[in-house]
């Protein structure tokens, strides 16, 4: 079905160009699909609070919409504004978090609210580009969805689903296909009326297309085989924060012994860590940052 709706898109752009109607009838297809099978289920889709759907945008990141669906509701309750993330300890932010993975991400988002809390933004977060972007870990894509998502203001930006359901549409005769050909097609598509709908629509379409044989995203030079977690720094990152968040301090030298990894690849992770902020090194022993 969803092949042989895009083909007979496709060639009717091929013949007729990007035209008015085209681009209403590229839009009609995306809602037909979202009016059936729409996630409403999502919480962050029943709010408009930019507090939890910045949250919500930064959890979302690299990680399956079952865990964050878990993770959401238990990160708000904790922390349900700027000003309590702001002054949360860090072991305590580490153990909400956990099990989300990435978690640079947790110390991302108490960065950002550490910075909205104070002047020029006094609690509460910008809505345009220039100064989300100005924010730190807040890239040109968060930027732009949070526009849309928080505020329901047109803005262009393109994440994994976005893309696939473009170059499904749009690109099936291309290989290598760059995000710079796909963005003026967003662009020119969107729907200026009810930008935070629209996105809704094409994440849900372009997630339903990931069950194809051939998943579109494969086309894109963005398109990254995820390398395997077991002994990799991630993993090892991952068991070093779960033991130290645990004490309060914890010798470097029986890391080794206890993740069975060599000590030389142990000081490397530790050092990045620390860089990072997580951890802090005093003498033979390493705390929680």
């Amino acid at each position: 079905m969803f092949n042989d709706i895009a083909e007979n898109f496709y060639r009717y752009r091929e013949q007729n160009g990007l035209t008015s109607y085209t681009v209403r009838k590229f839009r009609t297809l995306v809602y037909s699909f979202y009016r059936k099978h729409a996630r409403d289920d999502l919480p962050w889709r029943n709010t408009d609070n930019p507090y939890e759907i910045l949250v919500s945008e930064i959890m979302l990141q690299q990680t399956q919409i079952e865990r964050v669906l878990h993770k959401y509701p238990l990160f708000l309750s904790k922390y349900p504004d700027f000003p309590s993330l702001a002054r949360v300890r860090l072991r305590s932010l580490y153990k909400v978090w956990q099990g989300m993975g990435y978690n640079r991400r947790a110390l991302a988002l108490r960065e950002i609210a550490r910075t909205v809390v104070k002047p020029p933004y006094h609690g509460t977060l910008p809505s345009d580009t220039d100064t989300l972007m100005r924010l730190p870990h807040v890239g040109q894509s968060t930027a732009g969805a949070l526009l849309a998502f928080a505020f329901n203001k047109p803005s262009v930006f393109i994440e994994t689903n976005i893309r696939r359901v473009f170059i499904h549409f749009f690109f099936r005769e291309q290989e290598r296909i760059e995000d710079r050909d796909i963005i003026p097609l967003i662009e020119k598509t969107l729907d200026r009326k009810d930008p935070r709908n629209w996105y809704y629509a094409l994440m849900d379409y372009g997630s339903a297309l990931r069950n194809l044989k051939d998943n579109p995203n494969l086309k894109s030079t963005q398109y990254k085989k995820q390398s395997t977690f077991a002994g990799s720094n991630r993993q090892i990152r991952g068991k070093i924060l779960s033991l130290i968040s645990k004490q309060q301090y914890l010798p470097l030298k029986d890391l080794s012994g206890q993740l069975n990894v060599p000590h030389d690849k142990i000081v490397k992770v530790v050092d990045q860590l620390r860089e990072e902020g997580f951890i802090k090194k005093k003498g033979r022993y390493i705390r929680m940052g």
